[in-house]
């Protein structure tokens, strides 16, 4: 048996502030768009790089307010790139903790991502 990596699915209730803050600001992008009939709520995959999100209007699939622990290296990187978008709603900082460096960003639905350059054992 074979595992794979989780794909998280992140709540949303906006379709433009999720494009301005998935793709515009993190750099994600749009996989692809599913709705059951027009007018019906939003399922769509993101991607940057090996991580894969899932969004979705749909009431019962996720909660608001969750988060998505990444692990990334190269977290300086990360944060000039976010930092040079000059994203109106959040300006994150790089935290140092026992386990790594983290920077967290809220999207607009109270979600959050950890972004951790994990510290070497």
């Amino acid at each position: 048996m074979n595992l794979s990596a989780a794909i998280p699915i992140i709540r949303i209730f906006s379709v433009a502030k999720a494009k301005e803050f998935y793709l515009d600001y993190l750099g994600f992008t749009l996989d692809w768009e599913h709705r059951f009939e027009e007018g019906f709520p939003l399922y769509a995959q993101v991607r940057r790089s090996d991580l894969v999100l899932h969004l979705s209007e749909h009431h019962g699939d996720a909660t608001p307010g969750s988060t998505v622990f990444v692990p990334v290296v190269d977290i300086d990187a990360l944060h000039r790139e976010l930092e040079a978008r000059q994203y109106a709603y959040a300006r994150p900082g790089i935290e140092v903790l026992d386990w790594g460096r983290q920077l967290q960003v809220a999207d607009p639905f109270g979600n959050r991502l950890r972004f951790c350059e994990l510290a070497k054992v």
